[in-house]
């Protein structure tokens, strides 16, 4: 099964993954993931990327598809995949479902998550994540904080915060991802595999709920 996360930044895609990931065992492969390690060892890919990055705007498409069809090449999408971050326009979209073609496969479920923007951008600022890379492990000082301050209750590595991670670039980023990825919504509402779902406080349903709904709804799609 392939699954797509859809969602501003901090709307709990990386959550909502990480838990259909343990539970029914699909890969989780975060875009945010694949550009900070290009950023991180300067591929060419990668500085391009942080360039665009850096202010808060997303990164152009060809630069985006190349960067995670070479990370799909070496996968196994028979296993199951989940693409958090991935596709955020049409024309990428268009670009990952001639991808899949190529590999017999397609897109089965598209889980689109949506909350406000006051509750967006508290939440990143207090996002702290796992400095081990085999962990990854996310946190939030409000709502999720960890058992010992910086320090992960899973693996014990240090806590970090992403350099994007402050109010000026969550902003930013909310702007461009509504403007940029609303006619994607659509467009794989009318393929007829989207899943909406909405994390929030305020209706006191948060990622870890709505993954209980997500896999509900595979357990019946696998039903039919």
């Amino acid at each position: 099964m392939i699954i797509i996360m859809l969602g501003a930044p901090g709307t709990g895609k990386g959550t909502v993954a990480g838990i259909l990931q343990e539970k029914k065992g699909f890969k989780q492969i975060s875009t945010g993931d694949i550009f900070r390690k290009n950023i991180k060892e300067q591929t060419e890919l990668g500085k391009i990327a942080d360039s665009y990055i850096s202010k808060g705007n997303l990164v152009p498409d060809d630069i985006t598809v190349e960067l995670v069809k070479s990370v799909l090449d070496n996968e196994d999408i028979e296993k199951g995949i989940i693409l958090d971050g991935f596709p955020r326009t049409i024309n990428q979209a268009e670009e990952l479902d001639k991808y899949l073609k190529s590999k017999d496969n397609k897109v089965d479920l598209v889980v689109n998550l949506t909350t406000p923007e006051k509750e967006i951008i508290e939440r990143i600022v207090n996002r702290r994540v796992c400095s081990n890379q085999e962990c990854k492990t996310v946190y939030n000082l409000v709502l999720n904080p960890p058992k010992v301050p910086d320090i992960c209750d899973k693996c014990g590595s240090k806590l970090i915060q992403r350099d994007d991670d402050n109010e000026e670039t969550v902003k930013a980023r909310f702007e461009n991802y509504t403007k940029q990825t609303s006619s994607l919504i659509e467009y794989y509402d009318k393929k007829g595999i989207l899943f909406n779902a909405v994390v929030s406080k305020e209706i006191n349903k948060l990622g870890a709920d709505v993954a209980r709904d997500v896999i509900e709804h595979i357990d019946n799609m696998k039903k039919r």
